[in-house]
């Protein structure tokens, strides 16, 4: 058959029927097929769904009438060009296509929650270094949400407007895990100059990190340039896109070499991309060292802490135009 749509829809019709035929058992014994089970979440399976290794031996295994004790995946073997993986390192499944089969195929099983469903609990306050009638300046802790996202935890947007009125917009964000300062607006017209300044590169950030051990191959000052674009199979991560990808580029500068390899770094990132500083830490086009604690591109540490802090950041107040520097 020649290429053209009528091909695409016979490829599409092709695997639409390989998941209505393609039938998995959960540890309730209960039997659907792939296309049924993305279906109860109003998804559709993707190419690959299935194809894993847990799936099958997990199928398997209650075909047989196994009960499993514990499962997992580790990486075999070099990094793919456009994703961090460590050999020895165990990964969770990919939200995309794993996720979905996985959540119904374990029903009926007592598993502990998933680690990347939650935060920390964090010991620290928001703490608002000042506030007038256009900004507020706070430096956020780690563990929480800059605004409301996906979990029932108060993001630091809420907290704020719980103290100063409804009013309160944000203008930026950083991640649940990372923190640092950060500055919200009181009103319309605040929001929107500072979110051109942001968008304009107007402002100046600087993030203070601490990379996992091992010999350090880099200069002790560069610059990491790998394009970054979301993993549509496995979100929230991030993978290095040459073709795709959106421009990333971090400057950095290595403080400190400790006893044990850890590294303490200050970056300065030129672009502002999701996990622009974890995926150019740990990959191993960037500087290949995760930042420690990050349980995305690297491994989590024992209290959940992120060793990644938005040290200072630096802007224009919206209605005065008087530089403004928060820093530690």
């Amino acid at each position: 058959m020649p290429p053209g749509p009528a091909k695409s829809a016979a490829s599409a019709e092709l695997q639409d029927w390989i998941f209505s035929q393609y039938r998995v058992l959960n540890a309730l014994g209960e039997e659907l097929s792939v296309k049924e089970i993305f279906t109860l979440r109003g998804l559709v399976p993707p190419g690959g769904t299935g194809d894993c290794a847990a799936p099958k031996l997990l199928n398997h295994a209650f075909r047989l009438g196994l009960r499993p004790l514990s499962m997992g995946e580790f990486w075999y073997g070099a990094s793919p060009e456009g994703e961090v993986r460590e050999q020895g390192r165990f990964y969770p499944s990919c939200t995309g296509k794993c996720g979905p089969l996985l959540s119904w195929m374990m029903r009926g099983l007592e598993v502990d929650p998933n680690p990347l469903d939650y935060g920390f609990d964090s010991p620290a306050e928001p703490r608002v270094a000042f506030a007038d009638d256009d900004i507020i300046a706070v430096d956020k802790p780690g563990g929480m949400l800059s605004v409301p996202g996906r979990t029932a935890a108060k993001s630091l947007l809420e907290w704020l407007r719980e103290r100063y009125g409804s009013s309160v917009e944000s203008c930026h964000r950083l991640d649940m895990d990372t923190s640092g300062w950060m500055v919200f607006a009181r009103n319309l017209a605040s929001k929107v100059e500072l979110e051109r300044q942001f968008a304009s590169r107007e402002t100046d950030k600087y993030y203070r990190a601490r990379l996992v051990g091992g010999p350090w191959k880099r200069a002790l000052k560069g610059t990491v340039a790998l394009p970054l674009a979301s993993d549509y199979y496995d979100r929230p991560r991030q993978t290095v896109d040459p073709e795709g990808g959106k421009k990333a580029i971090t400057e950095y500068e290595v403080l400190e070499i400790l006893p044990d390899g850890e590294v303490e770094i200050l970056f300065h990132p030129l672009t502002g991309r999701t996990h622009q500083l974890r995926v150019h830490s740990a990959h191993v086009g960037g500087l290949g060292h995760p930042v420690k604690g990050d349980r995305l591109y690297g491994a989590a540490e024992q209290d959940g802490r992120l060793w990644l802090r938005a040290c200072r950041l630096v802007f224009s107040h919206p209605r005065t135009g008087v530089k403004i520097d928060l820093h530690d």
